[in-house]
């Protein structure tokens, strides 16, 4: 097989993959115009059409299902062909894909990058802060972070730090207007700021739980917000009644700008977890991640 050749049946196994032209020539580095020319090329040399294209959506066709279901495995033996002879290296080399929302970046991943990038110079860090609830296989990652309650079943995942709760906290000032509620059904007559999760159509539903019973609340309110760092600032401004994460609160609550609320029916949820599919070949460069991630933080909580 000539070089071009292989470079087409790349091209044609990553548009396969991502499910998009444009994630596809981002994770091959190339231009789109450049990769959908590639693909035309192939198309062509081969005599049949390999996708449906319209402007928002590629799907394969029944030539392309039968030219992925066989190169797909092929390419999986490539790569970890590639890995094992790259072992022999002094130094790891590859690039690890990153799903973390927000404050797990800031919280577990920030701290260790500079120790790292000098322990491994030669492994890429490919970070992508999301707060969304994505299915990293098909975004393209090698590994996330997410919290215990939302992981699905097969994944392998490891716990970075203890439980968390999520409780309901509103301002004094709103408190005092508006009256204490003792009751989570209560919150219906409150004005709650609502958060809509990243990539999501739908509000987030306040859950709570007694007694191993749990239950959601849809609430309303003045303010819908993606990001809960707004709904937190909102809360603190009196605009309402906002259901964060409780250590988030901390400082608020420490200097009297916020009251936590309903205590009793918070209970804790399991906390935050490193995680990445199971039945997915596991690359050199993501195993020393995951390992340094582990040990990192082992060593942080005994201090």
């Amino acid at each position: 097989m000539r070089g071009g050749e292989y470079a087409e049946l790349r091209a044609f196994a990553m548009v396969a993959e991502k499910g998009s032209f444009a994630r596809a020539a981002a994770q091959l580095q190339i231009s789109a115009s450049t990769l959908s020319q590639t693909i035309r090329d192939l198309e062509k040399r081969l005599g049949v059409q390999l996708f449906n294209r319209t402007t928002r959506s590629v799907a394969l066709t029944d030539a392309g299902q039968k030219l992925n279901v066989r190169l797909k495995p092929a390419f999986e033996e490539i790569q970890i062909a590639v890995e094992e002879v790259s072992r022999f290296r002094s130094a790891p080399i590859g690039r690890v894909r990153i799903h973390a929302p927000r404050q797990t970046a800031l919280i577990f991943i920030e701290p260790i990058l500079k120790e790292f990038h000098e322990a491994f110079p030669d492994i890429i860090l490919d970070i992508t802060i999301d707060d969304a609830v994505i299915d990293i296989v098909a975004g393209g990652f090698d590994v996330g972070i997410r919290l215990g309650d939302l992981l699905e079943r097969d994944v392998v995942a490891f716990k970075l730090g203890g439980n968390v709760r999520e409780i309901p906290v509103a301002a004094p000032d709103y408190l005092d207007s508006n009256g204490y509620p003792e009751l989570p059904c209560e919150l219906l007559n409150h004005k709650c700021i609502n958060w809509r999760p990243p990539g999501s159509d739908k509000l987030y539903n306040w859950r709570f739980g007694k007694d191993g019973k749990w239950f959601e609340i849809g609430v309303n309110g003045p303010l819908i917000v993606s990001h809960r760092d707004l709904a937190l600032n909102a809360a603190v401004q009196s605009l309402g009644i906002a259901f964060v994460m409780e250590h988030r609160a901390f400082s608020s609550i420490n200097q009297n700008q916020l009251v936590p609320l309903l205590d009793e029916w918070c209970p804790q949820i399991p906390g935050w977890h490193v995680y990445y599919p199971s039945q997915r070949h596991m690359s050199q460069a993501l195993r020393i991640f995951v390992a340094f991630l582990r040990k990192s933080f082992a060593v942080a909580q005994s201090r």
